[in-house]
């Protein structure tokens, strides 16, 4: 069966076979012990196909992962929109879920900044206010605002954004990827009512997490 993989994946797939297929051959069956990490980073790597729901004004999940309880919090302050509190919906993912973000709904990338800063674990509150990071500004067609963040965690070093200012993106586009355990917020515009429940599992691409009214 074929795994589909993000391009970001083989700089790491390729080596980490290579250095099983050495150990393989110098320590036969012993050099087999070093299988399961192999095997993990091919896995972290999936980017599996999924199906978007379609239908006005539904905001879709960015990441796979778990939803963290919702909170009410101003975007982040290099995004320049005021520090009017917004609903802010949080996705933890751990090392096992898939880690290719996608984008929560169609628009125009109005705005992108990227902060450095500390690696706390990502399922703790403060991750989103002092963590490192990169914030997307999305103007949907209705002209809101809607806000993804992706967030580096305690392992995570590494946040991939495939997105360029002015660019439109469709409703599960893929726009990139955090290695190794990491978070994604989504900060909603105002009058959106949101449908997930907090401590679920969601899906990137698939789960509704809120609705525009």
């Amino acid at each position: 069966m074929r795994i589909p993989i993000h391009p970001q994946g083989w700089p790491f797939i390729v080596p980490a076979v290579l250095v099983n297929a050495i150990l393989v051959a110098a320590f036969g069956g012993w050099g087999l012990i070093a299988l399961p990490v192999t095997l993990w980073v091919i896995s972290f790597f999936r980017d599996p196909e999924r199906q978007t729901p379609s239908g006005p004004g539904l905001i879709i999940s960015p990441a796979d992962g778990i939803l963290l309880p919702v909170v009410e919090a101003p975007p982040p302050p290099e995004l320049d929109m005021g520090p009017e509190p917004r609903t802010r919906l949080s996705i933890f993912m751990t090392f096992f879920h898939v880690h290719v973000n996608r984008a929560p709904e169609a628009g125009t990338v109005e705005g992108l900044a990227y902060r450095p800063g500390k690696f706390f674990n990502a399922s703790f509150d403060k991750a989103s206010e002092h963590n490192e990071r990169m914030a997307i500004r999305l103007k949907l067609a209705d002209g809101r605002d809607l806000v993804v963040v992706q967030i580096a965690g305690l392992v995570a070093r590494r946040i991939f954004c495939a997105l360029s200012r002015g660019q439109m993106v469709c409703r599960g586009e893929r726009i990139g990827l955090i290695r190794f355990g990491s978070r994604v917020d989504v900060y909603l515009p105002p009058g959106a009512k949101v449908r997930a429940q907090p401590g679920k599992g969601v899906k990137a691409g698939e789960t509704v997490l809120a609705e525009l009214v």
